[in-house]
């Protein structure tokens, strides 16, 4: 059968402000030193499976014209352009009615465009195992990653160790993110993974499954697949996306259907949520520090500091993210880089856009 994928777009990355703006979000952003964008770093990992005219990317309208900039060789027909962004179900959704009026059905892979994968080989063989998995009846196929540490911003699925179809594992339940006691225990058990937020399934078995829990969604759905080519075919995209409800794939969908199948990933996995992220992806120096751009420091440990032309010169300080952009600079303790968006959150209450 064959294997498409749909590239997830869309989100802002505020938790990489000051780099990541409005107009350009973080999946459009050099962030991990090799002179690749996230969103150009994700179209290139699954090229071994997808061509680039089954790959389709589902981004926010204003958008366009950046993944055109980033992604020339994916044709402007599979750009497809969400209105405004009602979570992950619409959108995969979208993606889904896409496929299947090209090809009928086809396997789809979902993929975030902001992730980190460092052994792309390991990735791949995943990937083929959940291709067969989804080609096996109407199995909906997440990839689950091993656990390291007891992670408490992630989002876990409970397996069964006893019920497999190759190298899967029947999903028990997903759950939401644990406190550090209950993150803790799911370690200790062997018998949950981190949600990475991939997905592989066949088109045919996703809309099916939109269409029992989620009919208000999947009517909208038939009704922009039937003004695809249309005249009409911008308003009602516009029109459908005003209107359905705001729904995630896992809640709306997965937490309810019973033939979900879990693949383990071990290939070096980073969801680049942060500046922390950063820190993990590039080699630090003897002191700790990862350091970009013009940059001095003195007495300085285990600090991030990310800068442009300007010099930025630090002293006597640790466990610091720096990063330094033309008309904005951000200095914030490691340990509260969650707060990030309460920063943006409150540029936008003060009207003061130019910062976003």
């Amino acid at each position: 059968m064959k294997v498409t994928a749909l590239i997830m777009a869309g989100g802002k990355g505020e938790r990489f402000w000051p780099r990541s703006r409005v107009n350009k979000p973080k999946q459009f952003l050099c962030l991990t030193g090799d002179g690749k964008t996230m969103i150009q770093q994700t179209v290139e990992r699954i090229r071994p499976l997808v061509d680039y005219e089954d790959i389709f990317i589902a981004t926010n309208e204003k958008y366009k014209g950046l993944v055109k900039e980033h992604l020339p060789e994916i044709p402007e027909e599979n750009i497809l352009l969400e209105p405004v962004g009602r979570n992950t179900a619409p959108c995969i959704g979208l993606g889904a009615i896409h496929v299947r009026r090209k090809y009928e059905d086809a396997v789809m892979l979902v993929l975030p465009s902001d992730h980190q994968i460092k052994y792309k080989g390991m990735f791949i063989n995943v990937l083929k195992d959940a291709i067969d998995v989804a080609n096996e009846g109407e199995n909906l196929v997440t990839i689950g990653i091993t656990p390291n540490a007891p992670e408490t911003g992630y989002g876990y699925i409970k397996f069964l160790p006893d019920h497999m179809i190759g190298r899967a594992f029947k999903a028990d339940k997903f759950v939401e993110k644990p406190d550090l006691n209950t993150a803790k225990k799911y370690l200790e058990t062997e018998e949950y993974m981190w949600n990475s937020g991939m997905f592989v399934w066949k088109a045919s078995t996703i809309l099916d499954s939109i269409e029992k829990h989620l009919p208000e969604i999947y009517g909208g759905l038939k009704r922009i697949e039937e003004s695809i080519g249309s005249d009409d075919e911008e308003s009602i995209l516009s029109g459908v996306f005003e209107s359905i409800p705001s729904e995630s794939i896992d809640y709306g969908v997965l937490e309810k259907e019973d033939s979900i199948y879990v693949l383990p990933g071990t290939f070096g996995w980073d969801d680049v949520g942060s500046w922390l992220s950063v820190g993990r992806m590039r080699q630090a120096n003897d002191a700790g520090n990862v350091v970009s751009g013009n940059a001095m420091t003195v007495n300085v440990k285990n600090c991030i500091i990310e800068g442009e032309d300007k010099l930025i010169a630090a002293i006597g300080i640790h466990d610091i993210v720096i990063v330094d952009t033309e008309d904005a600079t951000l200095i914030c303790a490691k340990d509260s880089t969650g707060d990030i968006k309460k920063i943006v959150e409150n540029l936008r209450i003060c009207n003061r856009d130019q910062y976003l």
